[in-house]
């Protein structure tokens, strides 16, 4: 094997290293902002005072007219643009119905960029919530269909 090869296979490694590294303390960090289902039920019950956002796309919110009693909606391009939509001062919890809570993640990295600590998405979603059984209400305002996120 001639050294530039050697040396090209040494960098790849490397790339890949940091990569993964990268990644891992990404999801760490991402994991320190989630709560399950039970707990957030938990702190609601108990009267705690926490803001619950609703940040679903609008078809996702079309196909389930359903919102986490007490949230609040909020269009996810709205607060991906200003994310001063969710108070800094407050414990808050977004929440989604995307796999893997991409929409949810989105808001919650955006909002982890300007500085807002208190901010958590909750596991699974409004599909983990009621999954287990905690109440839902009928979402019946109106909403434009903008897609964008």
């Amino acid at each position: 094997m001639s050294l530039p090869l050697i040396v090209i296979c040494v960098l790849v490694a490397c790339l890949f290293i940091a990569v993964w590294i990268k990644r891992t303390r990404d999801k760490r960090r991402l994991e320190g902002h989630t709560i399950t289902a039970e707990a957030l039920h938990n702190l609601v019950n108990a009267s705690q005072q926490v803001l619950l956002f609703d940040v679903r796309l609008p078809l996702d919110l079309l196909a389930d007219s359903e919102i986490i009693r007490g949230a609040t909606r909020i269009p996810p391009q709205d607060v991906l643009r200003d994310p001063s939509l969710i108070p800094k001062d407050k414990d808050a919890v977004v929440y989604c119905t995307c796999p893997g809570e991409e929409t949810a993640r989105r808001v919650l990295q955006r909002a982890l960029a300007t500085h807002h600590s208190r901010i958590k998405i909750l596991k699974g979603g409004l599909a983990g919530w009621k999954e287990k059984g905690y109440p839902v209400v009928p979402y019946n305002e109106s909403f434009h269909l903008d897609t964008r996120t």
